[in-house]
């Protein structure tokens, strides 16, 4: 029998995180057999981890489609191997670190940033008027909502067929300057995730579109899932092209798998 082994990713503190399926055992697994047992566990992602060479690689998955990055399942993969080195993905190698505590790992920023008009994306979408509106390719397509004030982006009702139609993995987000806190939610609807507890893919996709507003470098809190019931954090830190990507990790047990 097959196992897997779940953590959560982003945890605040002891509690909340986004799940994360992690398989090792990779005999007799091609790409449709990865795919249903992602669909199987119903987590945003799940993991393959190829040891076969120095920097262990890494496939991910979610219910619906493969990835070729997102953050939860680095950071979560870097906690899984342990120690300092370098993972490989469909967008090239990642450096990480790991403690017993959590894991971080070092991405590159995109310089694929485009401004777009809040209106008619608030009517599309059915969410407030944002201060402002960003795409980011990287490569999957982001769009980064500035509502300006975290109650908005906690009482925020999105048209999920509408994300789904856009295909946009889509993050709401508000900061506040003054404890470099940033709240945030996140939908995926077009990857099977309508919306998800903690995002790190996301959050490299908010740091871009900083560095590309005129600050190269800084750093905030993440805060996401709370809307879920899945309080999560990530903590980012970012300069000179790339960003640092965080977070506590916690095991949760195993489970048994059908393939």
């Amino acid at each position: 029998m097959r196992t897997a082994d779940v953590v959560s990713v982003f945890t605040r503190g002891e509690t909340g995180g986004n799940l994360l399926g992690v398989v090792d055992d990779l005999d007799g697994l091609d790409e449709q057999s990865m795919q249903t047992i992602a669909a199987e566990l119903g987590f945003s992602e799940t993991i393959f981890l190829d040891h076969a060479s120095d920097a262990v690689a890494v496939r991910i998955f979610t219910p619906a489609t493969e990835l070729p990055f997102a953050g939860h399942p680095l950071v979560g993969a870097a906690w899984t191997v342990g120690g300092t080195g370098t993972l490989r993905c469909r967008i090239g190698e990642i450096p990480f670190t790991a403690d017993d505590d959590g894991a971080g790992v070092d991405v590159p920023l995109s310089t694929a940033v485009e401004q777009v008009p809040g209106t008619p994306i608030a009517r599309s979408l059915g969410i407030p008027e944002p201060l402002a509106a960003w795409r980011v390719a990287m490569p999957l397509r982001y769009l980064i909502v500035d509502l300006g004030l975290a109650h908005a982006v906690l009482a925020a009702v999105p048209d999920i067929g509408a994300l789904r139609e856009a295909a946009d993995v889509t993050m709401l987000l508000a900061r506040d300057d003054a404890e470099d806190l940033v709240v945030a939610r996140c939908f995926a609807p077009g990857l099977g995730v309508d919306e998800d507890p903690a995002t790190g893919s996301a959050a490299v996709a908010y740091a871009s579109v900083a560095t590309w507003v005129g600050e190269p470098k800084g750093s905030v809190t993440i805060d996401q899932g709370d809307a879920m019931g899945h309080p999560s954090r990530i903590e980012l830190a970012w300069r000179e092209g790339r960003c640092r990507l965080g977070g506590t990790v916690r095991r949760e047990g195993t489970r048994d798998l059908d393939h």
